[in-house]
């Protein structure tokens, strides 16, 4: 059965799958990223994990794997197949896609992991049949993803989706980047994660605790949420007025509470435009798959631009 090779690559796990030709789970597996040795063995624990999965469906499926998808953290250059960044791997300029092509000897696709899960949202989750939407991972910082008609937009750069380096607070607090009052400061898991721990007294305190003792009433969970709340849709606001979005799809950890923080966000955005049109504001549907399932679909892509250019040839 001709099936591809998907792994999407996170700061602690790796989720992998062959995935056949209607998009059907073959084989799934995970693994410890491995990032407390050291950059290099996170690549060679993705090479050897993509070999034994090409190995696998040999054995069980009648033939290897036709291609491969690889979604990472940070910054990647998709057209030329590298980690361009990734400060929780200690990765600068890692060619994986050349790397990956040369041990399996099958095509290889490189995506960014929240754009690689915004595809799959957009493709066959929250917003499978839209036009135009806008994915945003509420996750340890705040990524976006930009789908247009089936496709995600990288940007001339790779920096396409960024939401998270919005300043929402200006001259607020220091941002890794450079910036001080980015977005992911106020509203990512990890921000209020911290804001939560600082002021409820407990240092191991997180953004599913507040969200908890928000449902309960407690007045400082509800104010240390609310500020999020507040700053994400400022910075949402912002992405609508520059996209014009149909459906706006929210994921990530944060996501996690439900309607403790939808009910709020679309009520804050809703409070927010005025010329603008609202979107529909979802939940994602895939969960921690969905970096997995999007690699997938950049392999399967691959194959359908390989196979059309040998038909044309």
């Amino acid at each position: 059965m001709r099936h591809v090779i998907a792994i999407d690559v996170g700061g602690t796990g790796m989720k992998a799958a062959l995935i056949g030709p209607d998009g059907e789970l073959l084989h799934q597996d995970r693994r410890a990223t491995g990032r407390e040795r050291g950059p290099d063995a996170v690549v060679e624990g993705i090479l050897g994990l993509a070999a034994s999965l090409y190995a696998h469906g040999e054995e069980h499926f009648g033939e290897p794997a036709a291609a491969a998808g690889l979604a990472v953290p940070g910054i990647v250059d998709e057209d030329r197949g590298v980690a361009v960044y990734a400060a929780n791997l200690g990765w600068r300029d890692v060619p994986l896609r050349a790397l990956l092509t040369e041990r399996l000897g099958i095509p290889v696709a490189l995506g960014h992991d929240v754009r690689t899960g915004g595809l799959a949202e957009g493709r066959t989750g929250a917003g499978k049949g839209t036009d135009r939407f806008l994915f945003v991972a509420l996750g340890t910082g705040i990524a976006g993803a930009i789908g247009l008609d089936g496709r995600v937009e990288a940007g001339a750069h790779g920096f396409a989706g960024e939401i998270g380096h919005i300043v929402v607070r200006p001259g607020g607090i220091a941002c890794p980047c450079g910036q001080r009052g980015c977005l992911e400061r106020y509203a990512s898991a990890a921000a209020v994660s911290e804001a939560w721990a600082a002021v409820s007294g407990s240092p191991d305190a997180d953004a599913a605790d507040c969200a908890k003792a928000v449902v309960s009433g407690d007045p400082n969970a509800v104010r240390v949420w609310q500020e999020a709340v507040d700053a994400l849709a400022d910075g949402l606001v912002t992405a609508l007025t520059l996209l014009d979005p149909r459906t706006l799809i929210v994921g990530g950890g944060l996501a996690e509470a439900g309607e403790t923080l939808f009910t709020p966000l679309r009520a804050a955005v809703r409070r927010r435009v005025t010329f603008q049109k609202l979107p529909s504001v979802v939940p994602a549907a895939l969960g921690d798959t969905a970096g997995c399932l999007g690699a997938g679909l950049l392999a399967r892509d691959l194959l359908e631009t390989t196979d059309s250019s040998e038909v044309t040839a």
